[in-house]
């Protein structure tokens, strides 16, 4: 097992004590167990868990090194807790939420919280869409983070709500997204959006490209959005201009 990629957290801009590489090392053995019983992750193999989740999730931090501490994060469609978790334990300090739909995965969060003993952690079994227009949740958050295989017009919806004016969206992509940031640019206006860059990203461990789109939140989203559960998905903003 490949640990001392670890140490290659630097390169982010992050530098994790022997008690958070502890940490990730419990997540990761918690992470296996569970698998045999609750379909977490398809990835199994202890050295990937470290480059394709911990690393990959880390490298979000490139993009939110400048904002001002503590700052409050929403990990939205968190699924085991990725990046949300690993950001965490990197970032003690940060006031994190982790949004997941999944019951089964939100108790294999909330006992993962527990046992790291995590303080500031709130794990929501929620859809998006509800929980983007619930008052509590509805732009309170300096940082939304997606780390999912949804168009960007479907992840900003989803997304842009929970954040505060002069907050940002930080969507973890692969391969180049121009293209797919360029047809999600009305999208992104509509929903008080504008886009910052897009950061490609150098993982260790990691071959394939990756990259993270940053949004910056300028105006109110409007009360519309995000739409009914599944309209977001179904017919993504822009898709009928």
């Amino acid at each position: 097992m490949n640990d001392n990629l670890f140490n290659e957290s630097s390169q982010f801009g992050l530098t994790l004590t022997p008690a958070q590489m502890e940490a990730l090392v419990i997540y990761r053995q918690t992470l296996l167990e569970w698998n045999q019983r609750v379909n977490l992750t398809g990835i199994t193999d202890p050295t990937e868990i470290v480059s394709k989740h911990f690393m990959d999730s880390l490298s979000v931090y490139q993009a939110m090194s400048k904002i001002p501490r503590p700052f409050s994060l929403i990990d939205v469609g968190s699924g085991a807790g990725f990046p949300g978790l690993p950001l965490k334990i990197a970032l003690p300090e940060m006031r994190l939420t982790l949004l997941e739909a999944t019951a089964k995965k939100t108790t294999f969060l909330k006992y993962m919280v527990e046992t790291l003993g995590l303080t500031n952690v709130t794990v929501l079994t929620e859809r998006a869409e509800d929980a983007g227009q619930q008052p509590a949740q509805r732009q309170r958050y300096d940082v939304a983070v997606a780390r999912a295989v949804a168009a960007v017009p479907i992840l900003v919806e989803y997304t842009l709500p929970f954040v505060k004016i002069g907050g940002v969206v930080i969507l973890q992509k692969g391969q180049d997204p121009t293209d797919e940031v360029k047809a999600a640019a009305w999208a992104i206006g509509t929903l008080g959006g504008k886009l910052a860059r897009i950061m490609p990203v150098t993982v260790p461990g990691l071959e394939a490209e990756r990259h993270l789109v940053i949004i910056e939140k300028k105006r109110p989203t409007p009360p519309l959005y995000p739409r009914r559960p599944g309209l977001p998905a179904k017919k993504p903003l822009g898709s009928e201009i």
